[in-house]
C-alpha cells in the first residue's frame, strides 16, 4: 500500500459480522450450505400499505431529486405523532425530530458531534460494539461499564458514581438490551436521568427493539426533563421489517439536533424521498400490526428456546428484543469456542457474546430471524454433531 491509513482507522476493526459473513460465503462456495442464525436482519415484510407506498411514489416527478438534510416535514410529523400515541411524549416535528439514514449513522453523528481526544464515554459491556467504534474514530475513549446478570443486565450506578468521571461526556445504553434482550423500567430510566444531571452527561439511548416482545413500550424522554440531558435513537429496521430501507430519527432537544446537523449536512445529502413517504405511512400503523408480528416472533422463540436447550445453555424466557441470549454450560470453554465447534461442525452460525465485551464471554445469540422450518433444520444439524461428540 503506497498511502498509510489514517492513525483513525488503525485504532478500530473491520465489523465482526462483516468479517464472519465473509468468511461464512467461502464455506458456501465450497458446498457447506451453512445456516446462519446469527443476524437481526428481519426477514418478513414491512406492512402492505408501507410496500404499495414506496412502488407509487417512486414514479412520482420529486421521487429521483435531492431530499431535504432534515427530513420531509411529513415524516418529521409523522415520529413525532408515533412518540405522542406511544409513549406519551410530545416533541416539536420541526426542532426536536431529526431523520437519519438508519439509527447506526446517528451512533456515528453523535460521537463526530460531541467528542473530541481527551474525553471520555460510559459504554455497556456487553453492548453494541459500533459505541465504542465510534468513539474511537472521534479521538475519545471508551470507558466500559459492566452489565451483568445479577443486576438484570443493569449499571450499577452507584460503583460508576465512585469513578473519575469528569472526562466523561457521554453514556451510552440500549433497552430493551441487545444483546440480552433485558428491559427496563421507568424508575430505572429516572436514575439514569438524576445521574445524568448529576456528572453533567448526555445520555444517549438507542431504542429499536421497544416493540418487539415487548408488552410495555418505553422511551427514555417520558422521564420529566430528561430532554435536558438525553438524545434518543430509534429505527425502523426491527419493529417495521424495514432494515436495508435505512430509516431512523434522533430526538431530544433543538439545541442537541441542531448541534448533529452540522456535521449531519456534511454526510448526505437527503434520504430517498420515496422511503420517506412509505415510512410515515409505517409509522401511522395501527397496533394490530405488532400484534401480529409479534406472534410471529412467539412462535420463533420456542423454536429457538428448542435449540438453546439442545446446547445446554440457559436463557431469560421474558427477555425482549429479536434475540435469544444464552449462557453456555460450565464444561465449555467460551461462547467462542463453542459456536466456532457449531459453524464448522453442524454448518450453523450463531453469535459468539465476546464480540459484544467480556462480559459475553460466556454466552452465545441466536436471532428471531428465520422461518421455523429453519430453526429445525438447524436444531437437527446441531442435534446430530452433539451426538457425535458425545459418541
Amino acid at each position: 500500500m503506497i498511502i498509510k491509513p489514517s492513525d483513525r482507522i488503525g485504532k478500530v476493526e473491520t465489523y465482526y459480522f462483516a468479517r464472519k459473513l465473509a468468511e461464512i460465503a467461502k464455506m458456501n462456495a465450497a458446498g457447506a450450505k451453512v445456516i446462519n442464525l446469527g443476524i437481526g436482519s428481519p426477514d418478513l415484510f414491512p406492512p402492505n400499505e408501507v410496500l404499495e407506498t414506496l412502488c407509487l411514489k417512486s414514479r412520482a416527478r420529486l421521487a429521483n431529486k435531492y431530499q431535504s438534510y432534515k427530513g420531509l416535514p411529513a415524516l418529521r410529523d409523522a415520529f413525532a405523532n408515533f412518540y405522542q400515541r406511544h409513549f406519551d411524549v410530545q416533541l416539536n416535528p420541526a426542532s426536536e425530530v431529526l431523520p437519519l439514514i438508519g439509527s447506526k449513522e446517528g451512533i456515528m453523528h453523535i460521537a463526530m458531534t460531541f467528542l473530541q481526544e481527551g474525553d471520555e464515554v460510559l459504554v455497556p459491556n456487553p453492548g453494541y460494539p459500533a459505541y465504542s467504534m465510534t468513539t474511537k474514530l472521534s479521538g475519545a475513549t471508551p470507558m466500559l461499564y459492566d452489565l451483568k446478570s445479577a443486576l438484570n443486565w443493569k449499571p450499577d450506578l452507584e460503583e460508576l458514581a465512585t469513578r473519575d468521571l469528569s472526562k466523561v461526556k457521554i453514556m451510552w445504553l440500549n433497552y430493551p438490551n441487545m444483546p440480552t434482550g433485558a428491559k427496563a423500567d421507568i424508575s430505572f430510566f429516572e436514575e439514569l436521568v438524576q445521574f445524568a444531571k448529576k456528572h453533567k452527561i448526555l445520555l444517549c439511548h438507542d431504542n429499536p427493539y421497544g416493540f418487539i416482545l415487548n408488552k410495555n413500550p418505553m422511551s427514555l424522554l417520558q422521564v420529566k426533563g430528561a430532554m435536558e440531558v438525553a438524545i434518543e435513537l430509534n429505527s425502523l429496521s426491527k419493529c417495521f421489517n424495514m432494515a436495508g430501507w435505512r430509516v431512523g430519527a434522533m430526538l431530544g432537544k433543538a439545541e442537541y439536533l441542531n448541534a448533529v446537523m452540522k456535521f449531519k449536512s456534511n454526510m448526505d445529502s437527503g434520504m430517498f424521498r420515496p422511503i420517506q413517504q412509505a415510512a410515515v405511512v409505517a409509522l401511522n400503523s395501527e397496533q394490530t400490526w405488532f400484534d401480529q408480528l409479534n406472534e410471529i416472533y412467539k412462535e420463533r422463540r420456542k423454536a429457538v428456546w428448542k435449540i438453546m436447550h439442545m446446547l445446554d445453555c440457559t436463557y431469560d424466557p421474558f427477555a425482549q428484543g429479536l434475540f435469544v441470549w444464552g449462557k453456555i454450560p460450565s464444561n465449555i470453554e467460551s461462547g467462542e469456542s463453542y459456536a466456532e465447534a457449531i459453524l464448522q461442525n453442524a454448518k450453523v452460525f450463531i453469535t459468539p457474546g465476546f464480540i459484544f465485551g467480556s462480559n459475553g464471554d460466556r454466552y452465545v445469540r441466536i436471532s428471531l430471524c428465520s422461518e421455523i422450518a429453519t430453526f429445525q433444520k438447524a436444531g437437527s444439524r446441531i442435534a446430530n454433531y452433539l451426538e457425535k461428540v458425545k459418541n
